[in-house]
């Protein structure tokens, strides 16, 4: 599974991307505002900081304003995607920009069958929110194992992106569940190293040489 995080805050991606492991980036005008720089800059330094897909979130709500704005921040870098709502001008936004070659995350999926159509409008992710499924008390990891089952159906190209990822244990089983991608706060991300056995282990393991006076000669 891809890992994305998703934030704004360039120095944490700066920070992760080193690592090798951060496959791409999800971000929206409310996550750049936190950061009170503009939007574009912001954009265009994560776009050079991550080769992987960086989704720019629109904020017209209307077909003809997701394509202005679609198509203005597309040419901030070839990495762009961007991110329209499931609604009916959403989806036409995402058909007509992904006809003109563009990447587009369909954002905001509550429903196997809403997953279905932007699939058949040619988006190049969905994002299905497994957190706020869960909030009104439905199986949002069920709603991914719905997605997955519907696409490999069909042959549907479209990644699933799972968002509103909560926990370490929504990593885990998003995974399981088979999404193509998982976005996460950065804070997130960093447990997701963690275990207390590892930590007991590199101890031990640490204080067994120190005790039989073991050293490794670099030079």
């Amino acid at each position: 599974m891809k890992i994305f995080l998703d934030t704004a805050d360039v120095a944490e991606i700066r920070e992760y991307a080193a690592t090798g492991l951060v496959d791409g980036v999800t971000t929206n005008p409310s996550l750049a505002a936190k950061t009170g720089r503009d939007y574009a800059d912001v954009l265009k330094e994560i776009c050079a900081v991550v080769p992987g897909s960086v989704s720019a979130e629109v904020l017209a709500t209307d077909f003809d304003g997701m394509m202005k704005e679609g198509k203005a921040v597309s040419k901030i870098a070839k990495n762009i995607t961007i991110k329209v709502p499931l609604t009916w001008d959403g989806l036409k936004a995402c058909r007509a920009l992904s006809n003109d070659g563009l990447m587009v995350n369909v954002t905001l999926c509550f429903s196997p069958v809403q997953a279905m159509l932007a699939a058949k409008a040619g988006a190049t992710f969905i994002s299905p929110f497994i957190g706020r499924v869960d909030d009104v008390g439905e199986d949002g990891m069920g709603l991914v194992r719905d997605i997955r089952a519907i696409y490999d159906n069909y042959g549907f190209k479209t990644e699933i992106l799972a968002a509103s990822i909560r926990s370490v244990s929504h990593v885990r089983e998003a995974a399981l569940a088979g999404a193509d991608v998982g976005t996460m706060p950065t804070e997130i991300f960093k447990k997701l190293i963690s275990h207390p056995l590892t930590d007991k282990g590199l101890a031990a393991f640490i204080a067994d040489a120190k005790k039989a006076n073991v050293t490794i000669k670099t030079s």
